[in-house]
């Protein structure tokens, strides 16, 4: 092999190692601190969201969990016909906040250039999402169950009450506070460590 044609095998080596995004799930979910400490730029990305928009960083870190377990490019199921012939997916939702696209194109219109699948960008977008539901409903940011609730249904959504016709939902979405509550303690403790 020639001298040159290592040298670009070697080249395409090193940019696919360097290119890759990480979008695997931290190895502990149930514990903050361990997702932090696993993954800095979490942190950083939380504590910026928090510093920008108001929203606990633990209520970030609950919403991000039940929307795709930390998984960076999470993508709703796909649906199918007769049981084995795909049919495209449930929803457009993509990324770590599983927004849709039509939200997604919201945001970056008024906030600029972003992508769904990093983690920085999904934590504004959520604080983003979460300071106009607080500003349009009236449901404070650390309000866990009624800001998922509205984040779910959208805020026309949570302002007909549609998930009152969803049990499962409401559900979640008790859960989703008490995770945030656990991850808040969490954090509390794992910061005077």
């Amino acid at each position: 092999m020639s001298r040159t044609l290592r040298a670009l095998a070697l080249l395409l080596l090193v940019a696919a190692c360097g290119g890759q995004r990480e979008y695997s799930a931290p190895r502990e979910l149930d514990d903050a601190c361990q997702i932090l400490a696993e993954r800095p730029g979490y942190a950083r990305a939380f504590r910026s969201t928090e510093d920008r928009w108001g929203v606990p960083v633990a209520v970030q870190m609950a919403i991000i969990y039940q929307e795709s377990k930390f998984v960076g490019n999470a993508r709703p199921p796909h649906d199918y016909a007769l049981g084995i012939i795909p049919m495209g997916r449930q929803s457009s939702a993509y990324g770590y906040s599983q927004a849709l696209d039509g939200t997604w194109e919201e945001y970056t219109r008024s906030r600029g250039r972003a992508r769904r699948d990093d983690i920085h960008d999904a934590a504004d977008f959520l604080g983003w999402y979460m300071a106009q539901t607080t500003s349009e409903l009236g449901i404070p940011l650390n309000d866990t169950e009624n800001q998922y609730l509205a984040y779910h249904e959208g805020r026309t959504g949570y302002a007909r009450r549609s998930y009152m016709e969803k049990g499962w939902l409401r559900r979640v979405a008790q859960d989703l506070e008490a995770r945030a509550a656990l991850y808040d303690a969490q954090l509390h403790s794992c910061r005077r460590a």
